[in-house]
């Protein structure tokens, strides 16, 4: 078991698993939410090359440092411009899923980072429908400037959510 604010070896965001076991994580926010984005095999086709190759955080106003497809173990910065700043983003992705039914990955924080946690963006089919989901485990940064502004970032948390659910469409 892991202490307050830490994650284990294992992606805690479980994007293999259709049901998000609700173990509570101390120290971690939890959000899970999903949006319907179609129907048929075209568009189960270009949502599930899209989300491995990061047009979710692309599409929803982020920069990567390099979109190839994602990889477990893969290091990545991902770039948001606030206000004319630039927040770099170190992650790290820790579990990928493609299987004919469930596509995605996840990623992790690292050092730098303006929060603490876990990531997960999936794409699934239930029957002829695509659906997307959006899971976040997250924690004030352990160090740094960011721990004293967290309240403000789980607001553009809130936000960023919001533009993912859209980004496959």
């Amino acid at each position: 078991m892991t202490r307050a604010g830490e994650l284990g070896a294992d992606a805690a965001t479980r994007p293999e698993t259709a049901r998000w076991p609700a173990e509570p994580l101390p120290g971690f926010r939890r959000a899970a939410a999903a949006a319907r984005i179609g129907t048929g095999d075209d568009l189960w086709r270009r949502a599930s090359r899209d989300v491995l190759r990061w047009a979710v955080k692309t599409r929803s106003g982020f920069t990567v440092d390099d979109d190839s497809p994602v990889r477990a173990g893969m290091r990545r910065t991902i770039t948001a411009r606030v206000l004319g700043i630039r927040v770099h983003e170190p992650v790290r992705v820790v579990a990928v899923v493609d299987t004919p039914t469930r596509v995605g990955f996840a990623y992790r924080t690292l050092p730098g980072h303006p929060v603490h946690g876990e990531e997960a963006f999936i794409v699934h089919r239930r029957g002829d429908e695509v659906v997307f989901t959006v899971r976040s485990l997250t924690a004030p940064a352990p160090s740094g400037g960011w721990r004293w502004v967290f309240p403000l970032l789980r607001v553009a948390q809130v936000v960023a959510r919001r533009r993912y659910l859209r980004a496959l469409r």
